[in-house]
């Protein structure tokens, strides 16, 4: 092994020969263990969101797959209808062009073109970090099965009654020109107006006053509601007004959906620009006026002098006419939220428009037939799913939400206004009649009546989701061309793939419990009569180390392959703001990354970062990643290489290195070993029981705890004394102790540290007389695996270390040069304390560098001495001799005197905090006042004791 760990040179080794040595495809008879990859954008690149998704996945995965299971990672991206038509657009309009001038088909070819481009970029990125996808296998929500089982979906539910065309009330995006889901859509906190009008009443006997923060949309208002139970203006109820700026006559209206306490009690209704009026305008059978183009420019059905403008410049044009005509009662600030699109960042507007729909709240068929309702269909299985416990999320109370949207749910809008995507497959003919079917032959086919005159296909794509629902059983071969309808759900005439559904987990997060989650359920119990997964991880959103959302514009965004491989600062600089178009927020993020990497990034390598997020993988709802808690990881993967070198350098020696295999030969014989293999049974239960219920945060511990403070600080250093000892035994029983309890460690890393463990392996693995290839082939080690019986030997180290602890305490206290012998005097103590003494003494006189301990007569005064009570024993260093008093002293006394100096600093910075500072600044000055203080304080304790010296 090289001196030194260098994590490049072993990530671009051993991913490669992974990949094609097939070691990621499902092997063996064992239960089958599968894992959906939530499909990444293809155009996309790795973030920290999913690089801490992805290393939560691969651990169960690399787990499974060495516990025995018959394990497929399924992968795969996303073709990202509205992301990727994007970029395609804005290569275009860099030259001058736009989709319409290529034309739907070339426009698609060119999409195509950049898919072949750009796609494998996160597929490259993932495999950096580790990921041991079956690459074999992956798919992409557009290739040729997964096309066709969207169509026959499509189809199917058509036919069943389900999905229907309607016009209906969407968000949409004024820039994109399409509908967009409640996911691609911000809501945003922005200042704003609140505007009082006044509607006068048709007979001119008083007047309305209503509040509005879109003015410009009551050109298209149909009434004015009150409460119902509001006595104000019970008389008015059924009486009209005049619409300001139109002379169009509208009813004042009762509707319990108006809250009589808020503003003057009464409610502008405009069903065709807002969700809640449409709902308003349902109930009291009130017709719609759309008064906004697709473009969001007013249109013909406003007043002449208003149409054609843009809707903001209509908001000025409104607000000043109904100023002149004295109908402007008050205008004020107003914070509000805004829905604003992901894409192309224009405000949303609630837009009438024709959609495609599938039917997921009624009781009934929508085309009336009899047979499975909607909700009876699709929505009450996916609710009992989860209710009767075939379905289980972890942690348990995102079940609430999920039921919460699934009770409360909407018919889904699934058509996009798009040319990337799947076409829906449904044809119009001259008269206005719907032909669907998996192509046009087949919807004729199926349509019962010839179509008048010649069909032309809908030009609508169906919405991203509407594949990714698809997910769990369209990867796996979903259709067949033999497939069969029973029981009401489609039964698939598969492969063995079958047998990797439901999968085992899925891991995602939160914000797409309903878009992706419930609909997969929703859909693969229609179509397979099973459920998609078995459980739900939730996995945490990645925020910063302060707890702030990662943004662009805030500067506080990594790239975990920065993280990996290190950055420079000024290429980091550069990095951070290339998108940023605003000067002053170029400025603001260049100074935080100047500010909080000033050095740049230092490589941490795949291992450190994957144990980072594992570490870091609790139940909450949000993780801070902080930089030091990975550098403190790589620290770990050093520690380990180092110890790896001390074990393989003493366990190479002469004939010894021949026979290190045979463990009959080498049982353990000295009670380090007995403890080491006690603490290895222990972890690997502990391991075992929290991979059970998720808590990857509690497993990293474990290995922690076990490879660095047991195995690398006290049981390689235990080892020592066997290793440089006489006895040929205990010597070579140790050193086969070593190489298996590190093997065994290397092989309880691995699902989190891949990397290093094979690494290391390689050079252990024939030490041990072990032939397989690859760490990978080898079962995950279990705690039946290490028996160890011996209490007492356990129990006999653990005193040792109590012991040994203490003496290194006052060693570093005293500031005793770790290589000089000291003196050690036992005081009191219990017979057992006697008896470990006297079995130990030799590990103790090497492990402390302590010249021949004893005990202090009975009834002696104990000598000048720094002290340590470990149970009923008490240890004793005497000083005299040992260190030159007075220096220390003085030292001690100047050291003193500068902590208090830094104390009165921060103390004074913290008193001149004002309400403004931020609250983690406040705690930080705190944490720094309250080391300052113990520190001062151990230091003082120590001076007394020199002082009694």
């Amino acid at each position: 092994m090289d001196k030194s760990f260098e994590p490049t040179a072993i990530e671009s080794k051993w991913y490669a020969a992974w990949e094609a040595a097939g070691d990621f495809a499902p092997h063996g008879d064992g239960e089958p263990y599968c894992i959906l990859l939530p499909p990444p954008n293809v155009t996309g690149t790795l973030h920290m969101g999913h690089a801490f998704q992805q290393t939560i996945m691969d651990l169960l995965i690399r787990y499974h797959r060495m516990r025995g299971c018959r394990t497929l990672w399924q992968g795969g991206t996303d073709h990202a209808g509205i992301a990727t038509q994007k970029i395609v657009e804005n290569q275009l309009a860099a030259n001058g062009q736009s989709r319409h001038d290529l034309g739907r088909t070339a426009f698609v070819e060119r999409v195509w073109e950049w898919k072949q481009e750009s796609g494998s970029t996160i597929t490259r990125q993932m495999r950096r970090l580790g990921a041991s996808i079956d690459w074999s296998r992956e798919r992409f929500t557009m290739d040729e099965g997964l096309s066709a089982a969207v169509r026959r979906v499509f189809v199917q539910w058509y036919r069943d009654g389900l999905l229907y065309r309607g016009r209906r009330l969407v968000n949409w995006d004024p820039v994109l020109m399409t509908a967009v889901s409640d996911l691609e859509v911000d809501n945003q906190e922005k200042d704003g107006s609140l505007w009082s009008i006044r509607y006068p009443a048709s007979d001119g006997s008083t007047s309305l006053v209503v509040a509005t923060t879109r003015p410009e949309t009551m050109l298209g208002d149909v009434a004015v509601a009150v409460h119902p139970e509001d006595e104000r203006y019970a008389h008015l109820v059924g009486k009209t007004l005049t619409l300001p700026l139109t002379g169009r006559q509208i009813p004042v209206i009762a509707d319990a959906y108006v809250e009589r306490e808020f503003g003057t009690g009464c409610v502008k209704i405009t069903p065709a620009h807002d969700f809640n009026d449409w709902q308003i305008g349902l109930r009291h059978g009130l017709a719609p006026i759309t008064v906004l183009t697709l473009d969001a420019k007013i249109n013909d059905e406003a007043p002449e002098k208003y149409r054609g403008m843009d809707r903001f410049a209509a908001r000025k044009a409104v607000l000043a006419d109904l100023e002149a005509q004295g109908l402007l009662v008050e205008t004020k600030k107003h914070k509000l939220q805004v829905p604003v699109s992901q894409r192309s960042e224009a405000i949303i507007e609630p837009m009438l428009t024709d959609q495609w729909f599938l039917d997921l709240t009624s009781d009934t068929r929508v085309d009336g037939k009899p047979g499975p309702g909607g909700r009876k269909a699709i929505t009450e299985p996916a609710l009992a799913a989860v209710r009767d416990g075939a379905i289980r999320f972890v942690p348990e109370n995102w079940s609430t939400t999920y039921n919460q949207w699934l009770e409360n749910i909407q018919d889904w809008c699934v058509s996009r206004q798009l040319w990337w995507g799947h076409q829906i497959p449904a044809w119009y003919d001259e008269a206005g009649n719907i032909f669907v079917g998996e192509d046009a032959a087949d919807a004729i086919a199926h349509a019962g009546t010839p179509p008048v005159g010649a069909l032309r296909q809908d030009e609508d794509v169906l919405d991203t989701w509407f594949s990714s629902a698809l997910w769990p059983f369209s990867t796996l071969g979903w259709p067949n061309p033999g497939d069969t309808r029973e029981a009401g759900h489609v039964v698939a005439n598969w492969t063995t793939d079958q047998a990797f559904l439901p999968s085992a987990v899925l891991v995602t997060g939160f914000d797409i419990i309903f878009f992706w989650v419930a609909r997969m359920v929703m859909a693969t119990q229609y179509f397979t009569g099973k459920v998609p997964f078995r459980e739900v991880y939730i996995n945490a959103i990645v925020r910063d180390a302060e707890g702030q959302k990662m943004s662009k514009s805030k500067g506080n965004t990594i790239d975990p392959l920065d993280l990996i491989d290190g950055i420079s600062l000024e290429d980091l600089a550069r990095k951070s703001t290339a998108s940023l178009l605003i000067p002053q927020v170029r400025e603001k993020v260049e100074k935080r990354i100047r500010k909080d990497y000033p050095n740049g990034i230092a490589a941490v390598g795949t291992d450190a970062l994957r144990f980072t997020f594992a570490a870091l993988a609790t139940y909450g709802r949000t993780i801070n990643f902080d930089l030091k808690r990975a550098e403190g990881y790589k620290a770990f993967c050093n520690k380990l290489w180092n110890a790896a070198r001390f074990v393989l350098m003493n366990t190479d020696t002469g004939a010894a290195a021949g026979t290190i295999h045979s463990a009959d030969r080498h049982a353990p014989c000295t009670a380090a070993e007995q403890w080491i293999l006690a603490r290895l049974r222990a972890t690997l239960a502990e391991v075992e029981a929290q991979m059970r219920v998720y808590r990857f945060d509690l497993v990293a511990q474990a290995l922690y705890e076990f490879v660095w403070n047991e195995y690398c600080d006290w049981f390689v250093e235990l080892a020592k004394p066997a290793l440089q000892g006489s006895d040929a035994q205990a010597a070579a029983s140790t050193r086969h102790t070593l190489l298996r309890v590190l093997e065994a460690a290397l092989r309880a890393l691995h699902p989190i540290t891949p990397y290093i463990t094979e690494e290391i392996y390689q050079t252990v693995a024939p030490r041990l007389g072990l032939t397989p290839a690859s760490v990978l082939q080898r079962p995950y080690p279990r705690a039946a695996d290490f028996a160890c019986d011996d209490a007492a030997a356990s129990a006999d180290i653990e005193w040792l270390r109590a012991v040994l602890t203490q003496i290194r305490r006052i060693r570093s206290e005293m500031n005793i040069a770790p290589g000089k012998e000291i003196p050690l005097l036992y005081a009191h103590g219990s017979a057992e304390d006697r008896a470990r003494a006297d079995r130990l003494a030799a590990q103790i006189g090497f492990l402390a560098k302590a010249q021949s301990p004893r005990w202090l007569a009975a009834g002696a005064a104990e000598p000048a001495a720094a002290a340590a009570i470990v149970g009923e024993l008490k240890l004793l260093i005497p000083l005299a001799g040992l260190i030159d008093l007075d220096a220390e002293k003085a030292r001690l006394a100047r050291e003193i005197q500068r902590l208090e100096g830094e104390l009165a600093k921060a103390s004074a910075k913290l008193a001149n905090f004002g309400e403004r500072t931020p609250d983690h600044v406040v705690e930080q000055e705190r944490q720094r006042i309250a080391e300052f203080g113990a520190t001062i304080a151990g230091l003082r304790e120590q001076a007394q004791r020199l002082a009694a010296a």
